[in-house]
């Protein structure tokens, strides 16, 4: 990872945390059931989880208790805006974002000495089978703080108002309460402190819950998609809900998106694009082997490209060039078919969201999308990250390279 490091495409957004902030962010820790960190220092992503906590802790999602309980830490106004690197569902990063935007004014005030615990609460206590997802609707935000600095406010307020009743001026215990208060919290009584509940309302989304499930709500009908067999195969068996379900890996998932006009492929139109060429060179370093040059210079020099395009063999070839042949082949005659000339995982990738998709909507399917067919190296880095960081630390080091290369310059 320290080349992706050195090319700030490895969470190079995260917010370092040290001194006071540690404290604060343990009795977080503590305030919402999960044991401290020993790390004097560390950093942290938009809702407030560490990679080396987790790393500590040998759970990625150490924020949870459950895939329906999933909680964050706001210990510094500066998470407004960063990414949400490890997120349980897509829309994470938008609560946080709808967050600031509510609060934001209290959060810059409250975390100058303060910590932020948040609960995000859909009403579920625990998922018990994989279409329980379904019960995904609203979704209740609430906020705690540290040393419920918020509650000890509220106790300097009324003394406040009973120093001033009657003749309790001269009270000097009243003195005394008001004054150790002050010196131990400070002065309270214009601070905003308190956060009131946040509504949040969820569409169509991700989830890592039961190995991974996309939910599209906002079609023609809803479509649950599954990554992981096993709860697929579970939830096949509940005819309680009337929803489409597939397996991500089902060509018929493909077929049925484009029907509820979620996706398209002009191939006319895609060949001519900066992605095509991204996954042609994908499938093409899928193909290569025992070669004398890099495999980055091979993709970029177009002689090379060309020399090592032709010393593969035949089925190699057509799995690489399929789809330039069957553009080529339907100019002469309307015989052939997409399936007998291109290879399936490459047609797939060359799938889009649906042009009449809202922005919210595009980004879900594209993620979607790239993990149907994993060829774009760009898109998985966008949409995908983690999955990302798994692949690339699989590729050869000079496949790295180009792969960085064309993260960095956008190609």
């Amino acid at each position: 990872m320290q080349k992706l490091k050195a090319a700030n495409l490895y969470r190079s957004e995260l917010i370092p945390v040290s001194g006071k902030l540690v404290e604060r962010y343990n009795l977080c820790l503590l305030k919402m059931g999960f044991k401290k960190t020993k790390l004097k220092t560390f950093s942290i992503d938009g809702i407030g989880w560490s990679p080396e906590i987790a790393e500590e802790k040998k759970i990625l999602h150490y924020l949870s208790h459950g895939d329906a309980n999933p909680q964050g830490i706001i210990i510094s106004p500066l998470q407004k805006g960063i990414p949400v690197y490890v997120p349980t569902h897509t829309f994470d990063r938008d609560m946080m974002k709808h967050v600031f935007k509510i609060h934001g004014e209290k959060i810059n005030d409250i975390t100058r000495d303060c910590a932020i615990c948040l609960d995000f609460d859909q009403n579920i206590d625990t998922f018990y089978e994989p279409l329980d997802i379904l019960k995904y609707d609203n979704i209740s935000i609430s906020f705690s703080l540290i040393n419920d600095l918020d509650k000890i406010q509220e106790e300097q307020l009324e003394l406040i108002e009973t120093f001033k009743k009657d003749n309790n001026f001269i009270d000097e215990d009243i003195h005394q309460q008001l004054l150790t208060s002050a010196k131990k919290h400070g002065d309270l009584r214009h601070r905003q402190l308190y956060l009131e509940t946040v509504a949040f309302k969820t569409s169509s989304f991700f989830t890592k819950a039961f190995g991974g499930i996309y939910i599209l709500r906002d079609f023609i009908s809803p479509i649950v998609v599954f990554e992981d067999e096993s709860a697929h195969k579970e939830a096949i068996k509940n005819t309680s809900h009337e929803v489409l379900i597939y397996h991500i890996n089902q060509p018929e998932l493909i077929e049925k998106l484009r029907d509820h006009l979620i996706i398209e492929c002009s191939l006319e139109e895609v060949v001519k694009s900066k992605r095509y060429m991204r996954i042609k060179k994908f499938m093409f370093f899928n193909e290569l082997n025992n070669t004398e040059h890099p495999t980055k210079d091979i993709l970029n020099d177009k002689v090379l490209f060309r020399r090592y395009l032709n010393s593969i063999d035949a089925k190699a070839l057509k799995r690489v060039n399929g789809v330039e042949i069957y553009l080529e082949r339907l100019e002469r005659s309307n015989a052939f078919k997409i399936n007998d000339l291109i290879d399936e995982s490459f047609y797939f990738a060359l799938h889009e969201p649906h042009s009449s998709l809202d922005i919210g909507q595009v980004d879900l399917i594209w993620k979607l999308l790239i993990n149907i067919s994993q060829k774009d190296v760009l898109f998985l880095y966008w949409y995908d990250k983690e999955q990302f960081y798994k692949s690339y630390e699989n590729w050869e080091d000079s496949f790295q390279d180009w792969v960085i290369e064309t993260i960095s310059n956008n190609i």
